[in-house]
């Protein structure tokens, strides 16, 4: 063999050696690869199988009064300064005296109607106006023993029903003071002994206990009606949404769960009408007051009741829709953590595995070339 080709047989050995030493030094990078990439995948699908059940636990009513109770007490600490004001205002307007209208002795001939007791005590308007509702609402949403759906229990109570009974107990009291209409009893209110006195300008000169007088000023408009329809109109618009009267399925049933509420209010009108503590002016204008306020304090918590959400409170629905947003952004924050991770293992194991296969191929060539050599020798 002539020298040159000893040569370069020499630095073929050589070079097959560094092609191999190379392809050995490539299999551990493999395995490193291996070690520092996939253990850190399964961390974000941890987090997001985590994130998940938590925001599940959120819709199944996850919320506590030790977690998000003093929170909630917080937000609406002022509906609750507004409802102590507003009771404050109510006491402060049945203290004050009310407006003494003139009455003269020919209007005595519709206000000398006999002195009756009340049907319905003053007592009672606030157990069936106010417990009533308080105790259905605790009942509803106590089942669900979430703390957003059992503050909005309270919360519909206090901001909601108590709401809407003083907001009319405000307006009824300051519309008496101001009026001052005679009661249709007014004549034995004032003169106790039958004996009417009139001064020189022909309005009565009462001589009655100061207290009962002062109540004979009070007639229009009427406050049983007004408190009645107040409560009970509030729980009618809350049955009617909660069981979905309006759903266009015409049961009649729903209605009639609906409308019994406002006929106990209506029948406690009549009654102030039959006592003659009012005339019918004073209830029909009593009435219209209190269902009136009852329809704008009902719409601020809850929808329509002939809406598809109507059986839930805002709130309720406003902490679903935040918990599901937040279980969407999460859910594609780490959807996309884990396809970047893919792709960045992905592509380190291709380049690892064409360097390989490069080095691999050439000590191929490179030892086929070394046996041609050698056979070329023999």
């Amino acid at each position: 063999m002539p020298w040159w080709d000893i040569g370069l047989l020499s630095r073929l050995k050589n070079l097959r050696g560094v092609v191999f030493q190379g392809v050995s030094s490539k299999k551990p990078e493999i395995s490193v690869v291996n070690t520092d990439l996939f253990t850190p995948i399964h961390l974000p699908l941890i987090e997001h199988r985590e994130d998940e059940n938590k925001m599940q636990a959120v819709q199944l009513g996850s919320h506590t009064v030790r977690s998000h109770g003093v929170t909630l007490a917080r937000t609406h600490m002022h509906d609750w300064v507004i409802l102590m004001l507003l009771g404050l205002i109510v006491v402060i307007l049945n203290v004050i005296h009310p407006f003494y209208r003139f009455v003269g002795k020919d209007m005595m001939t519709d206000l000398k109607y006999p002195l009756k007791t009340n049907t319905v005590p003053v007592w009672a308007v606030p157990m069936y106006a106010v417990a009533l509702p308080i105790a259905i609402f605790v009942v509803v949403y106590f089942r669900r023993r979430d703390v957003y759906d059992l503050h909005h229990a309270i919360l519909v109570v206090t901001a909601g029903l108590l709401f809407s009974v003083l907001i009319t107990g405000v307006l009824t009291a300051a519309i008496k003071d101001a009026v001052g209409r005679p009661r249709p009893d007014f004549f034995w209110r004032c003169f106790p002994d039958g004996k009417d006195v009139y001064d020189e300008w022909g309005n009565v000169v009462c001589n009655g206990v100061k207290s009962v007088i002062k109540e004979g000023h009070k007639s229009f408009p009427s406050g049983h009606t007004s408190w009645s329809f107040a409560g009970l109109g509030f729980l009618s618009l809350y049955l009617s949404g909660k069981i979905q009267v309006f759903d266009r399925k015409g049961h009649v049933a729903k209605l009639c769960i609906v409308i019994f509420p406002l006929l106990v209010a209506s029948l406690v009108g009549i009654s102030r009408v039959d006592d003659y503590w009012h005339h019918w002016q004073d209830v029909f204008a009593g009435g219209l007051l209190g269902l009136t306020v009852a329809t704008f304090c009902y719409l601020q918590f809850f929808p329509p009741p002939y809406h598809a959400q109507g059986w839930g409170p805002y709130a309720y629905f406003q902490v679903l829709e935040e918990s599901s947003s937040g279980t969407q952004v999460t859910s594609t924050v780490n959807a996309s953590n884990v396809q970047v991770i893919d792709s960045r293992v992905g592509n380190q194991v291709d380049e690892t595995s064409i360097h390989g296969c490069m080095g691999l191929t050439l000590a191929r060539d490179s030892g086929s070339a070394l046996e041609d050599l050698e056979s070329g020798r023999r």
